[in-house]
């Protein structure tokens, strides 16, 4: 049973260049409840992760304009104030290399697109109860 003390507040990062899937996301995100911000290009997310602002997660797909979200994912781990943020891959490549990179790069999770915004909210959720 989720409550209010274990996802009050919790601010969830969506790095995703495809308008849509940043709107679902957001949307579904937002009724659960979570606070979302949604950018749509690396070095916009870079820019904002740079910041001391709060972020509890980052949903982060692979394939975007600026900076791809490999090269996201590795400045995220060595920021000090973001290095143990957990972030979640989100890509509609769901090839073993890219997979195993960004493993390798310490993403926490990995979904190949298409997915049930219903099963992202439940791997949320989980990450959050630990």
């Amino acid at each position: 049973m989720r409550t209010a003390s274990n996802t009050a507040r919790r601010r969830i990062l969506v790095v995703d260049d495809e308008p849509y899937v940043g709107r679902i996301i957001q949307l579904k995100l937002e009724r659960s409840p979570y606070e979302v911000e949604v950018v749509r290009d690396g070095r916009v997310a870079l820019e904002r992760l740079r910041t001391p602002l709060p972020i509890d997660l980052v949903l982060l797909d692979l394939v975007l304009p600026g900076a791809s979200g490999l090269d996201v994912l590795e400045a995220i781990r060595r920021l000090p104030h973001r290095a143990e943020t957990p972030v979640i891959m989100l890509t509609a490549k769901g090839q073993d290399a890219d997979r195993d990179r960004a493993i390798q790069l310490g993403a926490t999770d990995f979904l190949t697109k298409p997915f049930s915004p219903k099963k992202l909210l439940g791997r949320i959720d989980a990450l959050f109860a630990n």
